[in-house]
């Protein structure tokens, strides 16, 4: 009962905080301590009064809207690892291929990196569980693979043209998780920034890209914020600033009284990135902190959005912990953008079903695919601070230039070949066969030079074939021939990726995303300088 007792002098707490302020029903607050007490004593089997209290919490949190939300104890640290930038482990990228742990990548100086463990290096046991061959979900391998930073683990390997298992002892360490996936130069003076969320090391991560970028003659900068479901309100704040003059709008948000008063946050004038032209990339999975950074953006008439409407998260959680380190992260405010614009898209609560399949509405209705589809009411119109320019509230952000999504590009067996993993597993078997060949012509060189030269022949073509058959995947000569051009760009960019970095890949396959083409076609234009000259 020790946890109850902590649970309810937790909620206890919170009523003497806000004692002056509203009154706890202390009926309600009596009639939950009966229950738990009465289920607990009377119920006829014996039951966890962990998964009691859990259960009734995220019963509660099921009545509110659909993003608050309860992590138990032991998911919090796990929860947290993306956002603070670290985790205790071996350093190792991977994928599962039949029912076998793969390294993608070892992290540089990493532990495995350290040890001599490479790209294309099969994991088969660790210490003495077997983790080959008797699939295992990946939560179950990564919490075998990590562990606190100086203790040991046993890595038994297996590697191509080596016979035998190789041993590696590893002592595990703190490995960085970094959020920004690539930087390189999109064409003369163009830089291109590609953030995954907004975590504790993002503003030093994209500050140095930027350094990089500059030295490369950086002049205009394209921000790709496609798929990026958001992270720290303050690391989004931050990243704003670096564009705007001082004392201009960056967001506000809106709470109850207890929650707090309305906040308001203006740049300070000290951005280094003020006279940059640039262009925000973004799409229905942009969220949140993406969400801000792009309504400041737009709003100002700082830069352009290209791309399609964006999620439409427009509310604040925060971060409660309870009594046993389990946490609420609950919704205590509305954020705006600078027009005033609340871009939360319409919600009931109690029903995050409806509000789940929202993306898929978007699709059915075709705004997805077709600009016309696309409405807003008048009420929802509002004008940017310098130049008057119209943009709309309601659910997410409005791009300035809209994309419509190619549901063309991917042909059915294309998707079913990827489902499959008959991709991975062709550059896989062909990185096995041609790794130390590829490496000496490669990589030394740089991207372009590969993106040049590097072809995807008929033998990459037959290793698929082979893959797709050892699958059951059922195809025609003209359905393989219809797939293999967009096939061949994607094995491309894979093998790029296994050669260099993340970053390779998007340098390689960006130009086959519509969203980063429209984007670079913007950028070259003048509008993006032009539709600053309020700042002149």
């Amino acid at each position: 009962m020790k946890k109850i007792a902590l649970f309810f002098g937790c909620l206890l707490g919170v009523a003497n905080i806000f004692a002056q302020e509203a009154t706890i029903d202390e009926v309600q607050m009596r009639k939950l301590q009966q229950a738990e007490f009465f289920i607990k004593n009377l119920y006829v089997d014996k039951l966890d009064d962990e998964k009691l209290v859990d259960a009734a919490i995220e019963g509660m949190l099921k009545q509110l809207d659909p993003h608050s939300t309860f992590v138990k104890a032991k998911d919090v640290e796990k929860t947290n690892e993306n956002l603070n930038g670290s985790f205790e482990g071996v350093g190792i990228q991977f994928q599962m291929v039949e029912d076998t742990l793969v390294v993608i990548k070892t992290v540089s100086g990493g532990p495995c990196e350290k040890q001599g463990m490479l790209p294309g290096d099969r994991v088969v046991y660790v210490n003495d569980s077997t983790i080959a061959g008797v699939k295992m979900t990946n939560t179950d391998i990564m919490s075998r693979l990590r562990g606190p930073k100086g203790s040991k683990v046993k890595l038994g390997v297996l590697r191509a043209g080596v016979k035998g298992i190789n041993t590696f002892n590893i002592i595990r360490d703190k490995i960085p998780v970094y959020t920004i996936d690539a930087y390189y130069m999109a064409a003369p003076g163009i830089g291109y920034i590609r953030i995954d969320s907004f975590g504790a090391t993002t503003m030093d991560e994209f500050l140095e890209a930027v350094s990089k970028l500059k030295a490369k003659g950086m002049e205009r900068l394209i921000i790709d914020l496609q798929g990026n479901g958001g992270g720290y309100l303050q690391t989004a704040f931050r990243l704003a600033n670096e564009f705007l003059p001082s004392g201009e709008k960056i967001l506000s948000q809106k709470g109850n009284r207890l929650a707090g008063a309305e906040q308001v946050y203006h740049a300070d004038g000290n951005g280094t990135l003020q006279n940059i032209p640039v262009v925000v990339l973004v799409d229905s999975y942009s969220a949140s902190a993406s969400e801000i950074l792009s309504g400041a953006i737009q709003d100002n008439d700082r830069g352009l959005i290209v791309g399609r409407r964006t999620f439409g998260k427009g509310l604040v959680q925060r971060p409660i912990e309870l009594a046993d380190h389990s946490m609420i992260r609950l919704t205590t405010a509305h954020y705006y953008t600078p027009t005033g614009r609340c871009i939360q898209k319409p919600y009931e609560l109690g029903d995050a079903k409806s509000y789940q399949k929202d993306i898929e509405d978007r699709l059915n209705s075709g705004e997805l695919t077709n600009i016309d589809s696309i409405h807003f009411a008048d009420s929802l119109k509002f004008e940017t601070l310098h130049l008057g320019r119209t943009v709309y509230g309601g659910g997410g952000i409005m791009p300035d230039y809209y994309v419509p999504l190619d549901t063309t590009i991917y042909t059915k067996l294309h998707r079913e070949l990827s489902a499959k993993s008959c991709v991975n597993g062709t550059v896989l078997k062909f990185m096995d066969k041609n790794r130390n060949s590829l490496e000496k012509k490669y990589k030394k060189k740089d991207v372009a030079f590969f993106r040049d030269n590097f072809v995807v022949d008929e033998s990459m073509f037959g290793i698929l074939k082979a893959e797709a058959e050892k699958a059951g995947v059922k195809y025609t000569e003209e359905e393989f021939n219809e797939s293999k051009p967009m096939l061949g760009k994607v094995l491309k960019a894979l093998v790029g990726r296994d050669l260099w970095e993340t970053s390779a890949y998007y340098e390689l396959f960006n130009d086959n995303n519509n969203i980063f083409a429209k984007g670079l076609e913007v950028i070259q234009t003048d509008e993006p300088k032009t539709i600053t000259r309020w700042m002149q």
